[in-house]
């Protein structure tokens, strides 16, 4: 846990997942190699979490990143910094080990122990537990007069408050369910998977369904055939089949740091173009490998007369009844417009998440941040909420940016570039006279 300080904190950390963890290490690396960066910039991060924990839930045996290794906290940022993934190995013992394997993929588990290994550093800066439930203004000030935040946090001593002149907001994506649907100890989303799942007595488990078309629906369909020989496993795919998810180099492009700029300097069809020819890198797509594992065992199964792996496509939930311990699914088909119906003893949603959202956390705040023709919030390239002149308080979102900074916006590809350039704006602006907003020529002409 880490210690607690009054007074005003550069920038206060909102969750402390990879996000804010690698902004963490960026803002150590830049103080400590740039000789002009002020002194003593000071950062303190809230975790409402327990402890540190990055999808624990889908840490499932053998399942590897989608990412290179190199994609880590860092290295993109700076390629000689401690907290690469090659540092840990090392550290751990297992490079040699790791570079035999001839693969650029780690496993989940590795990856998450690398996460643990790097924000053990930090935990003089952590505060786990602890949740922040506003933003807002020191009292008796105005929005023009205010020189900082004060934050409301929340944690198992009570309700306190930390001031700061920046917030990194990186609370994370909101898992989604279909409407209607309630999780509960037999209805799973996937964000919950091996908790719910070690509760339950594996015999009792008969038969069992998961819903959507992505990697983790996937995934979770071949860990239940695995770990349930004696059960019934449904697939049920919005789609006619999985898709497979495009890795090839060129595709692989939209992921660059530098295809952060052309999304978000591109005009409406430029950005328009990047979802509809690129989004099949990563939305609702499967790795090659698990697609043709899943086929294979089908097929395997359909030759020895075993039929236990089944596969609905072009099949949506309707609806979802619990009586008892019975869960009665109804379904749609889309092939017969039939309405099956599907008893089991428990089903998985795999159907994504929500994208960040801060207009919660804002608060009163949420006023003085601008918003675009469509409502959402405006983003400046620096990814800080663009408000109005006289908030001077940096608001940065580490997420929740797709529609201004494009396909990266909330996964780890990225991570160590934009950590980095928050970090280099939130020491920029502290060595400001005057800390406005930095708008692009075409943004300062928006905003009149």
């Amino acid at each position: 846990m880490g210690t607690f300080e009054r007074g005003i904190y550069d920038v206060v950390g909102i969750g402390f997942g990879p996000s804010n963890l690698s902004l963490a290490i960026a803002l150590d690396e830049i103080r400590g190699a740039d000789s002009s960066a002020p002194d003593g910039l000071g950062a303190v991060f809230f975790e409402r979490q327990p402890a540190f924990g990055w999808h624990r839930n889908m840490l499932l045996p053998t399942t590897t990143m989608q990412i290179s290794f190199m994609k880590d906290l860092a290295t993109f940022r700076n390629p000689r910094s401690r907290f690469s993934f090659v540092s840990y190995l090392h550290e751990s013992g297992r490079l040699t080990q790791f570079v035999n394997n001839q693969d650029f993929f780690p496993t989940r588990q590795e990856f998450h122990q690398y996460l643990e290994w790097a924000q053990a550093s930090f935990t003089d800066r952590v505060h786990y537990g602890s949740e922040v439930t506003s933003i807002g203004l020191p009292p008796g000030t105005t929005v023009g007069s205010a020189e900082y935040l004060r934050l409301e946090i929340r944690d198992g001593a009570g309700t306190r408050v930390v001031d700061t002149r920046n917030v990194a907001i990186s609370t994370g994506l909101v898992p989604r369910l279909p409407k209607g649907v309630q999780s509960d100890e037999r209805v799973w989303h996937s964000s919950e998977f091996l908790e719910k799942y070690g509760r339950m007595n594996r015999s009792e488990l008969n038969t069992v369904a998961v819903v959507g078309a992505g990697q983790s629906a996937a995934e979770i369909t071949r860990f239940l055939h695995d770990e349930l020989p004696h059960a019934q496993v449904f697939s049920v795919i919005p789609s006619y089949g999985y898709c497979v998810a495009d890795d090839t180099p060129f595709a692989n492009q939209v992921f660059d740091p530098g295809a952060v700029d052309s999304y978000y300097y591109g005009t409406d069809r430029t950005r328009e173009a990047f979802w509809r020819y690129h989004s099949n890198t990563n939305y609702s797509v499967v790795d090659d490998e698990v697609i043709r594992d899943l086929y294979r065992r089908s097929y395997d199964e359909e030759v020895r007369g075993l039929n236990r792996l089944h596969f609905l496509n072009l099949t949506r939930v309707d609806q979802v009844k619990r009586s008892g311990d019975e869960t009665r699914v109804s379904l749609v088909s889309l092939l017969d417009d039939e309405s099956p119906e599907l008893d089991v003893d428990a089903i998985v949603f795999a159907t994504g998440y929500e994208a960040m959202e801060p207009s919660g956390l804002l608060g009163e705040l949420d006023r003085h941040c601008l918003r675009d023709e469509t409502g959402r919030h405006r983003v400046a390239r620096d990814y800080r909420l663009v408000t109005t002149p006289e908030l001077r308080c940096g608001l940065y979102l580490q997420g929740g940016t797709e529609h201004t900074h494009g396909l990266t916006s909330s996964l780890l590809s990225n991570l160590a570039i934009r950590s980095g350039e928050i970090a280099e704006s939130i020491v920029g602006r502290r060595a400001e006279t005057t800390p406005e907003p930095s708008l692009h020529p075409a943004e300062a002409r928006e905003a009149g």
